[in-house]
């Protein structure tokens, strides 16, 4: 794109407008509003004799106005920029606008005096506020003079005081690098950007400018081609004509912002048309901006890479949060490996110390036969591959049962029933996994030429479950329930299921069961324990 240069002075002229614009329009607006209510004052108090001198005010203020508005219009020069005579606008400011501000005054101070002679001092309030707005201007004006002709200078003489507003303007343009050719040589990233415009000239001139500054641009000619364009490619951004036959760029624009899939393309607005509602409603439909034809091209490039910069940060934004997602499934995943999934809702929804009392849950232990001997004469990972062969098939036993794995130790595997969320049905479901235990073992130790074999102990009573440490947690499980069910367990019989009196009357309608005797638990005495038969009306299982 064309290099927009200004000479130092013509940097200073045109910021010196925008400040006369900013500071100038209030008093103006002020004196020509305070006259138009002291002559609605006047004339409900009867005081016609006010009235002459208001409206001449009233007069001068809006010629103020329009003097004003003509001083900050500078005409534009053949190459588009604006063009200031320094001289020439701090003379004007000098001179002509003194004469409608010396009227203001003039008059004014006049009525106050008249006011002051008669006693009718009810409009007093309204003229000292007029007179003052008169007064701020005025200084104002001979302030941007003074500095103006500090600015006309030959270096080394020093300036005149000067207000700190203006100071504040000459802190400003040496703060503000102008733009160079350096700066439209600096290399942007290639983005792929639609034109979309119903004027061939308007999309080649685009697309040449975009082009050269490394984009990749595509155009076309109406709105319905754009919708289907940004629906099968992707967009970094698109420049929409608002004015299209058909379908204008409003409706276009509408659509892209409806669009799940397409309504993070940013959009810039490019229209002869500048209508305030115009502008205010395609932003409010979510477009980037709006620039109006014609338009500069300096500028121009400055919207598109701002434009495209805020995409960027968006994209990575994005990405950003999509990687968090996929880190927090994995951890969520990970958590549920080790927790039970109503114990890991409760800690993300702030709970910490988690503890609970169960009236009655089953547990199970179980423990391979001879296994210490096993590993003594076998290599560390066939000892891994068979235990991680046998517990991975529990998991999915505990899991299809509905069951808690609570934690393995060395070759124990410890499993509950009823917890964390209570079940009826916690023992029968307990023995069914105990019977499919045994099916496993004996599977597995064929696959890998041993012969495997389990004792399992259940036991069904009271137990207290919870969260305990801080960075290796684990979820277990305490109480008497749990050592009586190890205790089952250790005084088993190999591949038989060993069942406390507890546990055999919560399963004996559904499982036939044969005495094994009784058993001495520590604090309890003597126990009468069973041993599972089989299911009711099966053949039942030999030991």
């Amino acid at each position: 794109m064309p290099r927009s240069e200004e000479a130092p002075p013509q940097r200073l002229a045109r910021a010196l407008v925008a400040f006369v614009r900013q500071e100038f329009s209030a008093p103006t607006a002020a004196i020509i509003g305070f006259a138009e209510i002291l002559l609605e004052d006047s004339r409900r108090q009867g005081r016609d004799d006010f009235t002459p001198d208001l409206e001449r005010i009233r007069s001068a203020g809006l010629q103020l106005q329009a003097l004003l508005a003509g001083l900050l219009d500078p005409k534009v020069s053949g190459s588009g920029a604006a063009e200031i005579d320094f001289a020439a606008f701090r003379g004007q400011l000098r001179h002509d606008l003194r004469t409608p501000l010396n009227a203001v005054k003039g008059y004014g101070e006049m009525l106050l005096e008249e006011a002051a002679s008669t006693g009718h001092t009810a409009l007093n309030h309204d003229l000292a506020k007029l007179l003052d707005a008169a007064g701020q201007l005025l200084k104002q004006i001979d302030a941007v003079v003074e500095f103006g002709e500090d600015a006309a200078q030959p270096p080394g003489v020093a300036p005149r005081r000067r207000t700190a507003s203006l100071d504040l303007i000459s802190g400003i343009m040496e703060t503000i690098r102008p733009i160079s050719a350096e700066d439209a040589a600096d290399k942007v990233d290639a983005s792929r950007i639609l034109v979309v415009d119903d004027t061939a000239a308007n999309r080649d001139l685009l697309a040449r400018r975009l082009i050269r500054e490394g984009h990749i641009v595509e155009t076309v000619a109406d709105g319905k081609a754009a919708l289907e364009r940004i629906a099968s490619a992707d967009f970094d951004l698109v420049l929409l004509d608002l004015m299209m036959p058909e379908m204008n760029g409003f409706e276009v624009l509408c659509r892209i912002k409806a669009d799940r899939a397409t309504r993070h393309i940013p959009v810039i607005m490019i229209s002869a048309l500048d209508e305030l509602d115009s502008i205010v409603r395609c932003i409010e439909a979510g477009a980037e901006d709006y620039l109006a034809k014609p338009f500069n091209p300096v500028l121009l490039r400055a919207r598109i890479n701002a434009s495209l910069e805020k995409k960027r940060l968006r994209d990575r934004e994005q990405l950003f949060a999509e990687q968090l997602r996929v880190e927090k499934e994995r951890s969520d995943a990970l958590l549920l490996n080790i927790l039970p999934k109503t114990i890991v809702a409760r800690m993300q929804h702030g709970e910490i110390e988690i503890a609970d009392r169960f009236s009655e849950v089953t547990i199970l232990f179980s423990d391979l036969v001879g296994f210490t001997d096993l590993a003594a004469r076998s290599a560390p990972s066939r000892v891994i591959e068979l235990l991680n062969r046998v517990f991975s098939e529990f998991d999915k036993l505990a899991e299809a049962h509905g069951l808690e794995k609570i934690k393995t130790i060395g070759d124990a595997y410890m499993v509950a029933g009823g917890l964390p969320e209570p079940r009826p049905d916690h023992a029968i479901a307990t023995v069914e996994m105990a019977l499919g235990m045994l099916d496993i073992v004996a599977a597995v130790g064929k696959t890998l030429g041993e012969k495997l074999r389990i004792r399992i102990g259940i036991h069904t009573g009271a137990a207290i479950a919870g969260i305990i440490g801080r960075h290796r947690f684990i979820y277990d499980v305490w109480g008497d329930t749990v050592n009586t069910a190890s205790r089952m367990e250790s005084h088993g019989v190999p591949d038989r299921i060993h069942l406390s009196m507890a546990a055999y009357q919560r399963i004996r309608a559904a499982f036939d069961c044969e005495p094994r005797g009784p058993l001495e638990i520590k604090g309890k005495g003597m126990m009468e324990t069973y041993l599972l038969s089989g299911r009711r009306g099966s053949a039942g299982r030999g030991g």
